[in-house]
């Protein structure tokens, strides 16, 4: 069930005791502004989370309901309540039973050692029974005041029903980390009243673009991480899309253009135009 407990009773904080609550969260992914000039120290810059805020072409979020999927520490959970959503839910499973301090370091060094990933789930880091990589969201959430509510459960398995629908719901970076991307894109319109937002890893392929194609990672070939299956090209997410249940998509324009491409593809030293570009996609998949 979902948490509904509010923060906006929380007494005020000095800025000292705001800065030792952010300190105690081992790794932050996100930079959240909380007040009095302290951001959250996140791996994603204030700068890259609004641009990647404004690519998302939100609608109106006044007197709407959101569904933020994958949630990690929340910023773009807060964000929908900022801009005036009813009721915001945030979900995650995966990340928040991570100790994410350690994860970050067996990655580290399995990197440096250029040895494949273990399945992270059978780490010692993984402790879904104590939720430690929810201590970000929960901490955000508390000092902000928030009022977004907080359910844990695997998207892929958890009961639809239960969870409920709403008007717009976020699918950010979480499409390319699950093996069934078409099942997946299914339950999300099962749970969209109006629009999803999906933001994914994605590949552009000069000469192919309309082809629909998938690149697939039998390991961790997307940036050394094992969770990363899938990155579709523009054509072949708009068409699972639209399989999936979803009846009108829209693209936000962040595929490079072929001048683009090949600009980067002199940069990285890649010759030929039938080599592929990774980017990140955006879309507006419409109930």
């Amino acid at each position: 069930m979902p948490d509904q407990t509010s923060s906006s009773t929380m007494p005020q904080l000095t800025r000292g005791e705001i800065e030792s609550r952010v300190a105690k969260v081992p790794r932050w992914w996100h930079s959240i502004d909380l007040g009095q000039g302290l951001v959250t120290p996140g791996h994603k810059t204030a700068a890259m989370l609004a641009a990647e805020l404004q690519a998302m072409r939100l609608p109106d979020l006044r007197k709407k309901t959101v569904l933020d999927i994958g949630a990690w520490d929340g910023f773009f959970s807060f964000a929908a309540e900022r801009l005036g959503a009813e009721r915001v839910t945030a979900l995650d499973h995966f990340i928040w039973s991570m100790d994410l301090g350690e994860l970050f370091g067996y990655y580290e060094d399995w990197k440096a050692r250029g040895v494949d990933p273990q399945p992270y789930e059978t780490l010692p880091c993984f402790r879904p029974e104590e939720l430690p990589g929810k201590r970000g969201f929960d901490t955000a959430r508390e000092l902000l005041g928030s009022n977004v509510e907080s359910v844990v459960a695997d998207f892929m398995t958890a009961d639809l029903k239960a969870i409920g629908t709403f008007d717009v719901v976020l699918f950010l970076g979480v499409l390319y980390h699950l093996k069934y991307p078409v099942e997946a894109l299914e339950r999300l319109a099962a749970l969209t009243r109006e629009v999803a937002i999906i933001e994914t890893a994605a590949i552009f392929l000069p000469g192919l673009e309309d082809h629909a194609l998938c690149e697939f990672f039998e390991k961790a070939e997307l940036n050394h991480d094992a969770t990363n299956w899938w990155a579709p090209n523009e054509k072949a997410l708009v068409g699972m899309c639209r399989a999936a249940g979803f009846h009108h998509v829209t693209v936000t324009p962040t595929a490079p253009t072929l001048s683009q491409w090949e600009t980067l593809g002199a940069q990285w030293g890649i010759v030929g135009r039938k080599r592929l570009l990774p980017y990140r996609a955006v879309v507006q998949a419409w109930k």
